[in-house]
């Protein structure tokens, strides 16, 4: 009960100061909940002229989709391909994938913002969702888990007279259903969630990102601390009700991904 208390201690805040005035949250004393709850703050926040705070979350819902399902595509494929399909330099390729793992993002963070700014994609959904395709990491928990997937349902198919392409969309891809929706998760979370590489990507107002916008919202000239506070808590919203609803799949993900103790 005490580490409840303790984790749901910041939501409450965030609720609380998202609906005071700015002089209750300066206030000296503190009272447990603003005297007069001030709901209009949601007005003021998705009509700010500053920050486009509802086209931030349109953007953030379409970037972190697009990216979602582009990786699961790409990541499961190479996956696959490393643990079913056999040719002579498979081990090596994978070694190499695991190699990215160790190279630290600020290495890469330079070099590719001046590909995406040679390709002109700044300001572009393109710049915000494409690099972010392809994952190491994702690709080692595919691996994993496909090492372990049932080779007779396989074998099953390609009896049947289906292609390796085919085996993979019609027995492979349906029967690993929960472990996809792991992946998911994980990778919409993480999308949400970026921060520095949409800060430099969406040069303009119309292309900012949900944290993006959070950070509009602090470093205005003026900033406006009870919206700062309720603009955090409904940005954090829709990754609180993804994760209640399917955190199981987080839990099967990792136990299924060969990743047991």
């Amino acid at each position: 009960t005490v580490a409840a208390a303790l984790f749901l201690l910041p939501f409450y805040l965030l609720l609380r100061n998202g609906l005071a005035s700015r002089a209750e949250i300066t206030a000296p004393q503190w009272t447990f909940w603003p005297s007069t709850v001030h709901w209009e703050n949601f007005a003021a926040l998705f009509s700010s002229e500053d920050v486009p705070f509802a086209r931030s979350l349109l953007n953030s819902a379409l970037v972190a989709t697009l990216q979602t399902a582009g990786l699961l595509v790409i990541c499961s494929l190479a996956g696959y391909g490393l643990a079913r399909i056999p040719y002579r330099h498979s081990r090596s390729v994978f070694y190499a994938v695991l190699a990215t793992l160790m190279i630290p993002t600020s290495v890469t963070f330079v070099p590719s913002f001046v590909v995406v700014s040679s390709l002109g994609w700044l300001s572009d959904f393109r710049g915000l969702v494409i690099p972010g395709l392809f994952s190491a990491f994702s690709v080692f928990l595919f691996r994993q888990y496909f090492l372990d997937f049932p080779r007779e349902l396989e074998e099953a198919g390609r009896v049947d007279g289906l292609s390796r392409w085919g085996v993979f969309w019609r027995i492979v891809v349906p029967g690993s259903k929960g472990f996809f929706a792991a992946i998911a998760v994980i990778t919409v979370i993480g999308s949400w969630n970026a921060f520095l590489w949409p800060l430099i990507i969406a040069q303009s107002p119309d292309s900012w990102t949900v944290q993006v916008a959070l950070s509009g919202l602090l470093t205005a000239q003026n900033p406006q601390l009870n919206l700062l506070f309720l603009a955090a808590a409904v940005s954090i919203l829709p990754i609180v009700l993804l994760f209640a609803f399917l955190q199981r799949y987080l839990v099967r993900g990792v136990a299924e991904s060969g990743l047991k103790g």
